[in-house]
């Protein structure tokens, strides 16, 4: 009776490796439901994990791309490598085919790059992008990774948020940028107030030197997902005054284009 009880070792093997698959699947689940940078222990607290195993699982995700550490801090994010992973998803879902027209459109008539993100923690993931032929670019493409509090296109997505969630995250950025925290708060107050005023969010040679980015927040689908539209380039010498005159006013079009043909499909991501 007793022998009959024993699993043989090939069996346990199996059993572990599925139960350590299954923890590592339940850790990233963890870390897209919180949108949020996340450390072991909230990661136990989240999935009821042993913090040992715990530990063990996300050195493990680190290794193989699939989290980054935070710099300066303790906590995790969603790494780049994930996003091949989807890749497939995005480029069949109703959502791409419907923006695909709408963005090159836009792309192709003011010489730029064009990006709809959304946000991953306290950055912005690009899940749709197209450019113009001729046109120097960031190097960035569906998959990208971008920091939310000093673009464009996460500043928008915050001017985006409903007010209590915003703040919550402007305090994560105050606490993550450390000695920098008074700049980055400035730079987003400033972007509010060229929203109010001008109803898009610019930013000049911040996030890479000779390049602009601006961007307006959009709420896509049946849910009305908020997610950010984006234009951008490297530019040597560009103004506010050509971002008004020459990018505003088809980027707030595109924007408009985007929710009318988006609003009876599913976007959430």
């Amino acid at each position: 009776m007793l022998s009959s009880q024993i699993q043989p070792e090939g069996e346990r093997d199996i059993d572990d490796t599925m139960l350590t698959v299954r923890r590592g699947i339940e850790v990233i689940r963890a870390f897209r439901a919180a949108r949020v940078a996340l450390g072991n222990v909230d990661i136990v607290k989240r999935t009821n994990i042993p913090k040992a195993s715990v530990s063990r699982i996300t050195s493990t995700l680190i290794s193989l791309g699939l989290l980054v550490r935070v710099p300066g801090t303790r906590k995790f994010q969603i790494g780049t490598r994930p996003l091949s992973i989807g890749q497939a998803y995005l480029d069949a879902s109703p959502m791409a085919r419907l923006v695909t027209p709408v963005m090159q459109s836009l792309a192709d008539e003011l010489g730029v790059s064009s990006a709809i993100a959304t946000r991953a923690g306290l950055q912005m993931l690009y899940v749709a992008y197209r450019k113009s032929e001729n046109i120097s670019t960031l190097r960035l493409g569906v998959g990208s990774l971008l920091p939310l509090d000093v673009t464009s296109v996460g500043r928008a997505y915050l001017w985006g948020m409903n007010e209590s969630e915003r703040d919550k995250v402007i305090e994560q950025i105050r606490v993550a940028s450390g000695t920098k925290a008074e700049q980055r708060l400035k730079g987003i107050s400033d972007a509010f107030t060229d929203l109010r005023t001008h109803g898009i969010c610019m930013s000049i040679v911040e996030y890479q030197p000779d390049a602009f980015g601006v961007a307006v927040p959009v709420y896509l689908g049946q849910a009305r997902t908020l997610m950010t539209l984006n234009a951008g380039a490297v530019h040597e010498a560009v103004t506010r005054e050509y971002l008004l005159d020459v990018i505003r006013e088809p980027l707030t079009r595109a924007a408009q284009n985007l929710e009318k043909v988006c609003q009876d499909v599913d976007c959430s991501l």
